[in-house]
């Protein structure tokens, strides 16, 4: 019997094409480009008083996408050092050398440049603004306090409200309530979420220097409190589309259901903080905000039907 010979990976060019694509992938980050482009599309619509124009769509969740990528993407740049020191992301291209600094910036700056040029001139002026703004903040605020202050969270939880609020300004929807009601609700649902993702690595980020917890060292004590705070607000919070104007009974009563389970999640995360219930937590949170927006969105299109 003669054994079979050793396999030999060969690095030709189409295999070195295909890692670095995959690296391209994961410094895009697209579970979050995916997250973004439903709650871009979820704002669009409800601006949409007449009919959706899916072409204008299309463009508004590029360009918006393209600046959602440029900011993970720049991110991971300014923090390959930080994130050399935690197990979560030591594998990451930039982190482990795979992509150069100067590669991965140039990458960061040409989705910035063709996403702003997109919205400017296939959407509306705006919208180009203000996403360029909250990808600058994400990057040039957000990123560096992460070393320097617990408040970083909110900082952070600006940018990542924004994504509704662009969509509903690519629409034509005009800065008020509407706007303000649909960055009310990411915002708020932001800190659980968060706080429970920091629990689940609070070694690596203390390792790393990050201060992305109130402290590393009361046992998680403050944190399942500020979680708990937010819980309780999202309740109201995520009604105040029902009073401006954007959607009937059935997406109030739809979340409220959805706003208490919420909060049910995050009391036991606060009074008992185990990995296991932060794990539960996180995916909650998860199913809470896209079903809470699909809610919102079926309504609105019922009500204006």
């Amino acid at each position: 019997m003669s054994s079979a010979a050793p396999q030999v990976v060969v690095d030709t060019p189409q295999y070195s094409l295909s890692v670095r694509l995959s690296d391209y992938g994961q410094m895009l980050r697209l579970r979050i480009i995916v997250m973004s482009a439903v709650a871009v599309a979820a704002g669009f619509t409800l601006a949409s008083q007449v009919s959706v124009n899916f072409a204008l769509l299309g463009q508004a969740v590029f360009g918006i996408c393209c600046l959602v990528a440029a900011s993970s993407v720049l991110n991971q740049v300014i923090e390959a050092s930080s994130d050399q020191q935690m197990s979560r992301t030591e594998a990451r291209p930039l982190a482990s050398g795979r992509i150069s600094a100067v590669e991965g910036s140039l990458l960061g700056v040409l989705l910035a440049t063709a996403g702003t040029i997109v919205l400017w001139l296939q959407v509306n002026q705006l919208t180009a603004v203000a996403s360029l703004l909250t990808m600058l903040s994400y990057v040039l605020i957000y990123t560096p306090l992460k070393r320097l202050t617990v408040f970083c969270t909110t900082a952070g939880a600006v940018p990542g409200a924004m994504p509704a609020v662009l969509g509903w300004f690519a629409a034509g929807g005009a800065l008020g309530t509407e706007a303000f009601a649909l960055f009310a609700i990411f915002f708020v649902w932001q800190f659980p979420h968060f706080l429970a993702i920091g629990w689940l690595h609070r070694r690596d980020y203390e390792q790393a220097g990050l201060l992305m917890l109130p402290s590393f060292s009361d046992g998680g004590f403050r944190a399942g409190m500020l979680a708990l705070l937010y819980a309780v607000a999202f309740i109201p919070v995520t009604q105040v589309p029902r009073y401006c104007g954007l959607a009937g009974d059935g997406y109030s009563i739809a979340a409220f259901v959805l706003s208490t389970g919420y909060l049910w999640l995050t009391l036991r995360f606060s009074r008992s903080r185990t990995d296991g219930n932060a794990r539960k937590l996180m995916a909650g949170s998860l199913i809470c905000l896209p079903v809470l927006l699909f809610c919102l969105v079926f309504d609105y299109l019922r009500l204006t039907a």
